[in-house]
């Protein structure tokens, strides 16, 4: 990491080495621009919170989410945090990233291309933009 806190780097490292097997399988989707040839990183520290999956250019995170995150009132602030950071964020359970790989992957593209611009909570995936675009 440019210009890194060691104490920071330590824990992005630690978190790269325990992810799970959906986090796997979309990082294998994600790295190397494989996709759409945007570039995706791991664990990026924002703010307190460290993303999943980044990609800088289009300022996107990915979070992948198990069970323990239904309903969880630490994942609004964490998604206001990056939000207010200027980071727009896509989230995805992790049982749809192992059944539906590819749906999950076209929903990333839609977001990486634009076409996702507005709020949106589904009972499989959720979207905070950066901005609220109003209409």
């Amino acid at each position: 990491m440019r210009g890194g806190n060691a104490k920071r780097t330590g824990r992005a490292r630690e978190l790269r080495r325990l992810e799970n097997e959906a986090e796997e399988r979309l990082w294998s989707d994600l790295r190397g621009r494989r996709l759409n040839g945007y570039k995706f990183v791991r664990q990026l520290p924002i703010g307190p919170y460290f993303a999943d999956f980044a990609c800088r250019e289009a300022n996107l995170v990915v979070e992948v989410d198990g069970s323990q995150h239904v309903g969880s009132k630490r994942d609004l602030i964490r998604d206001g945090t990056m939000s207010g950071n200027g980071w727009s964020v896509l989230r995805f359970w992790h049982t749809d990233i192992l059944q539906e790989r590819d749906s999950v992957l076209e929903t990333i593209v839609a977001a990486l291309d634009g076409r996702l611009t507005k709020k949106m909570i589904a009972t499989d995936v959720k979207f905070m933009p950066s901005r609220v675009v109003e209409e």
